[in-house]
C-alpha cells in the first residue's frame, strides 16, 4: 500500500457520497466502510459517525480525500481526515478491518 486515506463523517449516506466521490476523483481503492458509536450513540439525537477508508498513490489519496473532504463539509457532516503514507504492515492490515455489514457480505459472496 503506498498510502491509506481515511475520511469521517456524520451518517451512512454522507459516507457513501463521500466515497463515491473520491473514488470518481483520483485513482483510488476503497478498502473499507466503518462505523464508530459515540459515547451516547444510543440516543436518536446522535448521529451515526463513518470513516471512510481509501489506497491509492500518495498523489491519488491526498486528490481523493481533498475532494471526498469538500463534499462533506459542503453538507456541513466533516468531522476529519487523514493521510498516512507508506503505512506499517499494521496499520495497514487494520485498515482492512471493517465492522459495517461483515456477516451479510461474507454471506452474499458464499452465495454466488
Amino acid at each position: 500500500m503506498n498510502a491509506l486515506g481515511m475520511i469521517e463523517v456524520f451518517g451512512f449516506v454522507t459516507a457513501v457520497c463521500t466515497a463515491d466521490i473520491a473514488a470518481k476523483a483520483a485513482d483510488v481503492k476503497i478498502i473499507a466502510f466503518d462505523n464508530n458509536k459515540p459515547a451516547a450513540g444510543d440516543s436518536a439525537e446522535v448521529p451515526l459517525v463513518m470513516i471512510v477508508k481509501m489506497e491509492g498513490s500518495v498523489d491519488a489519496v491526498k486528490a481523493a480525500v481533498e475532494a471526498g473532504k469538500a463534499y462533506a463539509q459542503s453538507k456541513e457532516l466533516y468531522i476529519t481526515s487523514h493521510i498516512i503514507p507508506r503505512p506499517s504492515d499494521g496499520a495497514a492490515a487494520m485498515a482492512h478491518l471493517c465492522s459495517l455489514g461483515r456477516d451479510k457480505i461474507k454471506q452474499a459472496k458464499t452465495v454466488k
